[in-house]
């Protein structure tokens, strides 16, 4: 998938708290980054030649939906193959990432208390796998 075929996108719960957004979309970034290298571009260069990482080559949209809208946009991603990275209300307590992993292993799929979701993929795709959620404001 290219820069120009994708789009990356983050739905938070619409009933986070301004630290918690951020928090959730930091975390959803770097899932997206991890899953799909062929996303990140190059690294950056000042003028005197001094490098900076490298970031995601497209666009990150951030949207907002309840809850239900957000089990709905997990589901649809699943009927399209598309893997997504999810950040539920418990990691909230949890220091580390094997806690992490473990709060998320820990509950069905059905069952997971999810506050975000980072999606990405072929854009007409995804749209359609987000349809309903909001631009955050």
């Amino acid at each position: 998938m290219t820069f120009e075929q994708a789009k990356i996108v983050i739905v938070l719960r619409d009933d986070l708290l301004a630290w918690q957004e951020n928090n959730v979309t930091a975390f959803l970034a770097s899932a997206v980054t991890a899953a799909c290298p062929e996303l990140v571009g190059e690294p950056y260069r000042d003028a005197d030649g001094r490098e900076y990482l490298a970031m995601l080559g497209t666009p990150v949209m951030v949207l907002v939906a309840d809850g239900d809208r957000l089990a709905t946009i997990r589901g649809r991603a699943d009927e399209r193959g598309l893997r997504i990275g999810v950040y539920t209300a418990d990691l909230f307590a949890t220091g580390n990432d094997v806690d992490n992993r473990a709060a998320v292993a820990g509950v069905a799929t059905e069952k997971l208390d999810l506050v975000g979701i980072a999606v990405a993929g072929e854009r007409r795709i995804v749209d359609k796998v987000v349809k309903g959620a909001k631009l955050h404001p």
